[in-house]
């Protein structure tokens, strides 16, 4: 399946297919749509599954912060007239998710979380030089990955793009901080909703001790690890994490 065309329906930005239980997919902050095509392809059949985009660059900068882009969430799903919802997030889209369910605990049906943040994580560093050449940036976008093919050039060139835009620069170190004030850790216990926990063995940004705290943490979870895997598991492994997530549902009775 092709992606589709971008729907617009007044602030809000996204992608959708399927029918059934309602099933969000937020991407994270250097994600595209693309990112996903794999886990959109193969759940269309099974949710009405919708990918927002996260208005990352879009929000004032005093504004520009993971609690806000929540926020934005919950605006989307009240445009949509969604009830209870699934949610799926990676890396910052993980973080929000997690900030949604906390706010909404009674309209989450579930939350799966791959290589999240909102415990803690290793970023690229303090802070973006302006202008780096590409080399430099491709080795950073490349740690993302377990396998560094999967640096391609479109990605590169999204990074490299960012950091050399003054006015994306100082949205993403906004994000990145407020990411890091936010630790959700002691808000875990409190979230009784079903979550999957896909993460990668080799993941270096949010590495495994993170999967293991937030599934010590949640009342209800289940965690399950992909081998050489870095911080993108359903772009490195898709068909594995295809299958971990589907047989999640599976067991949990989610979706048709």
């Amino acid at each position: 399946m092709n992606i589709p065309d971008i729907i617009e329906r007044g602030d809000y930005r996204y992608i959708e297919a399927g029918s059934g239980e309602p099933l969000i997919v937020l991407h994270g902050l250097f994600g595209a749509l693309s990112n996903f095509k794999d886990v959109f392809d193969h759940f269309a059949s099974r949710f009405r599954i919708i990918i927002p985009m996260l208005p990352i660059y879009e929000l004032p900068l005093r504004k520009t912060s993971a609690k806000n882009l929540a926020v934005h969430i919950e605006g989307f799903v009240d445009e949509l007239q969604l009830d209870r919802v699934h949610l799926l997030g990676n890396s910052l889209g993980g973080h929000v998710g997690l900030i949604y369910t906390k706010n909404n605990l009674e309209r989450v049906a579930s939350l799966s979380l791959t290589a999240s943040s909102g415990l803690y994580e290793n970023a690229f560093g303090k802070s973006f030089p302006r202008r780096e050449d590409k080399t430099f940036i491709r080795d950073k976008v490349a740690v993302t990955f377990y396998d560094p093919k999967h640096a391609t050039d479109d990605l590169v060139d999204e990074c490299f793009e960012a950091v050399n835009s003054r006015e994306k620069i100082l949205r993403i170190l906004s994000i990145a901080k407020s990411a890091i004030r936010h630790n959700m850790s002691e808000d875990l216990p409190a979230m009784k909703t079903p979550v999957c926990l896909i993460w990668g063995k080799d993941d270096i940004i949010t590495p495994p001790e993170v999967a293991k705290e937030f599934h010590a943490g949640f009342p209800d979870s289940d965690l399950f690890w992909i081998e050489k895997c870095g911080h993108a598991p359903m772009m490195e492994h898709p068909k594995v994490f295809n299958r971990i997530l589907a047989d999640w549902y599976d067991q949990r009775g989610i979706g048709k």
